[in-house]
């Protein structure tokens, strides 16, 4: 990776170069699992769509080019009623929503759209720990006028732990509000929620499955970092078995021209093979290495996940076996907490940008565009 290069996280921790910094074109990429379309509701109408798990990315900045906004009608009904999966999205919706959040960036106190959710009620209802996803959307409700319901430990401080069911759980909390988000510990729980629910579910991590919001906030950032989305080369590195995010952004970049993915990981997590038969069906080149410095010099963007102590249940040895294998430091990109004020460390920004794709998808699936 060369001087211009910068770092990302998967989730709020992300990091890439900044284009006025920079002249070369950086890389980034995305995969994800086919989606099946069993909900009365329209999760993805069987289209193409997409900060938490700590890591890392890193990328090289290039003139700054944005996609063509499609001309949605204002007032337009969005075109799904939930946010479950990243395959949900084609690049034209991606581009829509885009635009769409860069709106939201200039929203204050008291300014036009401030109140645009008046009168509606948010549940953010989280089974597993929560800091920043959790904020994030309450924040881009209370920024829009609305407010919000919260349980931060469902799995523990609410009817779950007296064994009610996600199901009776979803059709109560959907008495109370008007959109739901929904973190759980088992994948395909959001969409278990979204079959059950006659309000909008967000899907905003479900185990080891997916984190749509992420993954749009992470190809946001890259595009407004390093200026494009085709042709770049991204390396994910860490915890590919069990990192939702990586998986989300797998399945969104894989939408874009000439991406090419880099797979760094113990053995032990190494990415699944439904991502990489997805990849290659849809023609997107990958490879796998052990070499983090060797694919740090080939890169745009290095996305860095944690290795995730939670999914290894028992198995405690594997998860020594494969913690701090790969660190992002000095010798790949000089980054550790001494690179938070690198220009190329871009995750502080891909936290903030997070509010606004936030801000966007609540507008789009309460009002429409």
């Amino acid at each position: 990776m060369t001087a211009a290069s910068m770092l990302f996280s998967c989730s709020m921790y992300v990091g890439v170069s900044n284009p006025k910094m920079a002249s070369k074109a950086s890389a980034c990429c995305l995969l994800n699992r086919p989606l099946s379309c069993s909900s009365s509701k329209s999760i993805s109408s069987c289209g193409m769509f997409g900060v938490s798990e700590k890591s890392k990315l890193l990328c090289r900045a290039s003139a700054l080019h944005v996609e063509s906004v499609p001309s949605f009608s204002v007032g337009q009904k969005f075109q799904f009623d939930d946010v479950i999966e990243a395959q949900q999205f084609d690049r034209e919706t991606l581009s829509a929503i885009f635009e769409v959040a860069r709106s939201m960036e200039n929203i204050r106190n008291n300014s036009s759209g401030s109140q645009m959710l008046k009168g509606y009620l948010m549940a953010t209802l989280f089974y597993e720990p929560s800091t920043r996803t959790r904020l994030s959307f309450e924040s881009a409700m209370k920024r829009l006028g609305g407010d919000v319901l919260t349980t931060e430990n469902a799995r523990e401080f609410s009817s779950a732990s007296k064994g009610e069911t996600l199901e009776d759980t979803i059709r109560t909390v959907e008495g109370y509000s008007d959109i739901i988000v929904l973190r759980h510990f088992e994948s395909g729980a959001a969409r278990r929620a979204a079959a059950t629910a006659n309000i909008p579910v967000i899907n905003a991590g479900d185990g080891p499955g997916q984190h749509p919001s992420q993954a749009l906030l992470d190809v946001y950032t890259i595009e407004r970092e390093i200026g494009k989305l085709d042709g770049i080369k991204v390396g994910l590195v860490g915890d590919l078995a069990n990192g939702r995010t990586v998986r989300s952004l797998a399945y969104l970049l894989a939408k874009y021209r000439d991406v090419k993915f880099y797979f760094v990981s113990p053995n032990v997590v190494k990415m699944k093979d439904d991502i990489k038969e997805y990849l290659t069906s849809k023609g997107v080149e990958w490879e796998e290495s052990s070499d983090l410095l060797e694919v740090a010099s080939k890169c745009d963007v290095v996305y860095q996940t944690r290795i995730q102590k939670e999914r290894f249940g028992e198995n405690i040895n594997l998860y020594e076996e494969a913690r701090g294998k790969y660190i992002v430091n000095k010798d790949v990109l000089k980054i550790e907490v001494e690179v938070d004020s690198d220009p190329r460390a871009a995750y502080f920004r891909q936290a903030k940008n997070g509010l606004y794709i936030r801000m966007a998808l609540l507008k789009v699936l309460l009002l429409g565009w």
